[in-house]
């Protein structure tokens, strides 16, 4: 399995990804989409595979890097 490319962690349950970031402007990123955390504690981009991480949830420990990407949590 390859690990995410990027990790964020957010104190927000609910967040947004358009694939800009540090080097990547907005207009080479992809259409914004908007996560939910669920009980796993983290969610990956579908796009960019940016994991986005709750602070204090489950997956917010050491040895949780290598987890299987979860896609159900994105919206339409």
């Amino acid at each position: 399995m390859i690990p995410p490319s990027e990790t964020i962690r957010t104190s927000h349950a609910r967040v947004s990804c358009d694939g800009s970031g540090p080097g990547v402007p907005a207009s080479l990123g992809h259409p914004r989409v908007f996560l939910q955390i669920d009980e796993h504690g983290y969610i990956d981009c579908g796009y960019c595979d940016r994991r986005f991480i709750l602070i204090g949830g489950p997956a917010d420990k050491p040895g949780t890097e290598g987890q299987p990407d979860i896609a159900s949590g994105a919206s339409l």
